[in-house]
């Protein structure tokens, strides 16, 4: 039953996702967040003056430095100064964080017409010189936030995450089994102009920059682990990367009221946490929080987006929606990442959960409707879902 409560997507925008050092490396997070915000508005086709807030992720906030929402609400989005904004910091899980909190804003009347998305320029991200105020000469350490390390625990992210595939009876052939399904799907869904709804060039950058037509069972087999890991290589994990993507959020009052057609409407958003190193499956637990609350199955989902933060967190993720039944399981996977994930995309971490809400918005469309769920994991076992619903 329809609610003038609803809480729709009027559009979504994002940029070409760049290669770590790659063609947007002269783009600051900055820059590539305002091209993105603008965009987003101008297909919207709503007045910056009707917006009322700016929610966006960022992943690693030294790139941004202060306020990085407002600086790029200012750089030139076409946003009124005197629109309100918000950094979320809650790692990859960023991007989407960002369009719950619009979501819960504007389902509870709080506001008609927000913007939300994410952004990262991880070519940018800066290494960290601690200060030593008092200390006596000597050597002076810096450490690279790149490595995605915490003193809390002792082994990198990729260490812990095979650890956890294996656990899950999921080993290194089968992650490189999807990474390559992922660059394939990738380049099947780029050959039907999928993503031509989602990406705008930014200058002379029109396409993704990842996405290897040459991967090969062959090559991804060759390559050592990295970080001590059991399973995981440069093959089944996304690299560092650069990009934005924001959608427009309405109140389907508003987007009647404008005579706008919404593209998506955005059932339920929900948040977990479990573990430092439970991050292949707290996309699971995310969703079967969601669908808990909504009276819902796994099976019901048309169609399912799950962060590849690694090939292994999709795999043990739908391993786990379908209540460890394999083949449940591979009925699920047929229906997730169905145009590529993030090992073939990339993985700008802020920007990363806002493009797989845009990412199934578009799939449920192109298929004919239906109900979808993106989730993500992200900052040491925390987690995020949406359910979508197209007519």
């Amino acid at each position: 039953m329809k609610s003038d409560r609803d809480v729709v997507i009027l559009s979504y925008a994002r940029t070409p996702f760049g290669r770590f050092g790659g063609a947007l490396k002269d783009r600051s997070a900055i820059e590539l967040a305002t091209m993105a915000i603008a965009e987003a508005l101008r297909k919207s086709e709503a007045a910056p003056a009707d917006v009322e807030m700016v929610y966006a992720g960022v992943g690693m906030i030294g790139a941004g430095v202060l306020t990085p929402a407002r600086q790029a609400l200012l750089l030139g989005s076409g946003l009124r100064e005197t629109t309100p904004s918000l950094a979320v910091d809650r790692a990859c899980c960023s991007g989407m964080t960002a369009v719950g909190l619009a979501y819960r804003d504007i389902r509870n009347g709080d506001a008609d017409l927000i913007v939300c998305g994410g952004f990262e320029s991880l070519s940018n991200t800066p290494f960290l010189w601690p200060r030593q105020r008092g200390a006596r000469p000597g050597p002076v350490a810096v450490s690279d936030p790149l490595l995605l390390r915490a003193d809390f625990l002792d082994k990198a992210i990729a260490a812990y995450t095979g650890e956890e595939a294996l656990r899950a009876g999921i080993d290194r052939a089968a992650q490189d089994e999807w990474a390559l399904a992922s660059h394939q799907r990738y380049f099947a869904a780029q050959a039907e102009g999928y993503f031509e709804g989602e990406i705008f060039p930014v200058g002379e950058v029109s396409v993704d920059e990842s996405p290897r037509a040459d991967a090969s069972r062959e090559k991804l087999s060759t390559l050592k682990t990295v970080y001590g890991s059991p399973t995981v290589t440069p093959g089944n994990a996304p690299g560092l990367n650069d990009g934005a993507a924001f959608l427009v959020l309405a109140s389907r009052r508003f987007a009647e009221s404008r005579g706008a057609e919404p593209l998506a409407q955005i059932i339920g958003y929900a948040q977990v946490a479990d573990g430092p190193t439970t991050g292949t499956s707290t996309p699971a637990k995310a969703i079967l929080k969601l669908l808990d609350r909504s009276g819902l199955t796994p099976g019901e989902l048309a169609r399912i987006e799950i962060n590849e933060a690694f090939a292994a967190t999709p795999l043990v993720s739908t391993l786990r929606l379908a209540k460890d039944n394999p083949r449940e399981a591979e009925v699920l996977r047929a229906r997730t990442n169905v145009a590529g994930g993030a090992v073939a995309i990339g993985h700008p971490l802020g920007a990363s959960g806002a493009r797989l809400v845009m990412t199934l918005a578009n799939g449920l469309r192109r298929q004919g409707g239906g109900l979808g769920t993106a989730a993500i994991c992200g900052g040491y076992g925390q987690g995020d879902a949406l359910l979508l619903s197209v007519d």
